[in-house]
């Protein structure tokens, strides 16, 4: 098949075979009402904001170094409750893009939702219009295309002046830095309107931006390469096999990386009336396939296979050249199964935890001469792994990470910082009454850097953002700029340096 025809059917189905749902029927739906009587003091995170989030002072101790003025950006999903109805899995709820703007001992935050074509419809109408990820409200209409129900709450991709706000399965949405209005989606070219562009985009050391997209009805996975300035250089599709739930990847100097856990869409679940994420089955039989793709030639192909395990994040990936063929090294946070997707972050929406296995820091070993395919899992809890992004997909050591799984808390409680060739950490504690989102490593020239990043302090009912410095990450933070206010629990976010 022709490679235009590919794009063209590709979005013709949009990033997500989310196009002919079967409305549920209306019926009683009490997850709102759980969630207003629970107890949980960490169910703040989840809790929705009633609208915009003005331009607010934080309250600074100490003071963030000259190497961290700028502003972080972050997003997540906060629009879990709309009409009475709320939401049945985290990942569903309408996007909110956050800015906290640093200077020394000055520290502003401001925070709007993203205005998408189908938050503002569906704050219009007062209730509900169409499905998403996890959730089949009653009464959906029939999308009209994969941007009808595009959220904008996974990541964030700062480009010249402008802020992507990205999701999984649909355009890119454009951003004002500075206001952060909304300013549309991101068409890249003309026939490419509407193709899914992911949530985790690679950016070289010389710039070049490197990106995915997933249709899972159609077995296809988009490629993009877009130069420094923003502009498309290239954009195909290659067709893949039992196409997988994929969400982040990895670039190396000649490669791009895609660990696909054995978590496959099945069409007749959706014909049923399934959510997208229910009609997805667990097939471990597959193993984790790692496909591997020639940057500059993307016919260019390789299949791999890992035991069977489950992913969202990748944290790098570098590859040496050895006498027995290229080695691709790739660290990755892994489960043994998708329990964590299906249960635990469903029954956050109504205050409950619900374990599922715990994620590791796990590093594998790709080799494209043999076709062998290893790999060694950290004695590490971990998730949102991050690294100095002048190194991606470069040979690195330290990966900065969430860690400490509490009990009777979702998420985690730590911040360390892990060198994946000794295993070697060091972290911080933040106590038995936080939540820690992802940090981000901040570059200071040849100096060791800094960590930078938020949580959430449910006891106080704030959200604190503190400053690291990244070789002494278990001394505690720097400087700490506390909220007068709590955030809803975010996703992922970048810094832009002044």
């Amino acid at each position: 098949m022709e490679r235009r025809e590919l794009l063209r059917l590709l979005v013709s189905a949009g990033a997500l075979p989310l196009l002919a749902p079967l409305a549920r029927a209306a019926g009683t739906d009490d997850w709102q009402a759980q969630f207003e009587a629970a107890s949980a003091p960490w169910k703040t995170g989840f809790a929705t904001p009633p609208g915009d989030l003005p331009l607010t002072r934080a309250t600074v101790r100490g003071r963030f170094p000259d190497a961290v003025a700028g502003t972080l950006f972050r997003i997540g999903p906060a629009g879990h409750d709309l009409g009475g109805e709320r939401y049945h899995h985290w990942f569903d709820g309408d996007g909110m893009v956050h800015s906290f703007m640093i200077d020394g001992a000055d520290v502003r935050h401001q925070g709007r939702y993203v205005a998408t074509p189908k938050r503002v419809a569906e704050a219009k109408a007062g209730r509900r219009l169409l499905e998403a990820f996890g959730t089949m409200p009653p009464g959906v209409e029939p999308p009209t295309s994969a941007d009808s129900i595009n959220v904008a709450n996974t990541s964030v991709l700062p480009m010249r002046g402008e802020v992507l706000a990205l999701w999984e399965g649909g355009s890119a949405t454009r951003i004002d830095a500075r206001t952060l209005d909304t300013l549309g989606v991101k068409t890249w070219r003309a026939d490419l309107a509407g193709m899914p562009f992911s949530a985790h985009p690679k950016v070289d050391p010389d710039g070049t931006i490197w990106n995915f997209g997933v249709s899972s009805g159609q077995g296809l996975l988009a490629l993009y390469e877009i130069a420094p300035e923003g502009m498309l250089r290239r954009a195909a599709v290659v067709p893949v096999a039992d196409m997988p739930m994929v969400h982040d990847f990895a670039v190396t100097e000649r490669h791009l990386v895609f660990l696909m856990p054995p978590l496959v869409y099945d069409g007749k679940r959706k014909e049923a009336g399934a959510s997208f994420l229910d009609a997805h089955v667990w097939r471990p039989e597959l193993g984790m396939r790692a496909l591997v793709v020639d940057k500059q030639n993307w016919e260019k192909r390789q299949m791999l296979t890992l035991p069977a395990g489950f992913l969202f994040h990748v944290g790098n990936a570098w590859e040496e050249d050895t006498p027995r063929g290229t080695q691709i090294h790739i660290d990755y946070v892994r489960s043994d199964n998708a329990d964590s997707v299906f249960t635990t972050n469903r029954e956050v929406m109504r205050a409950r935890i619900v374990r599922s296995t715990h994620p590791h820091l796990t590093v594998a070993t790709l080799n494209l001469g043999t076709g062998e395919a290893t790999q060694k899992a950290l004695p590490l809890e971990a998730e949102f792994p991050r690294i100095d992004p002048r190194r991606v997909g470069m040979r690195h050591r330290n990966v900065v990470h969430a860690t400490q799984i509490h009990p009777d808390i979702p998420g985690f409680g730590s911040i360390a910082r892990t060198d994946v060739e000794t295993g070697r950490s060091q972290r911080f504690n933040y106590g038995a009454q936080a939540m820690v989102e992802e940090h981000v490593f901040v570059p200071d020239g040849s100096k060791p850097g800094w960590v930078l990043g938020t949580v959430l302090d449910f006891g106080r009912q704030k959200t604190v953002l503190s400053c690291f410095a990244a070789d002494h990450l278990a001394a505690g933070p720097v400087a700490q700029a506390t909220l007068p206010y709590a955030l809803p629990l975010g996703l992922h976010g970048a810094f832009v340096a002044a």
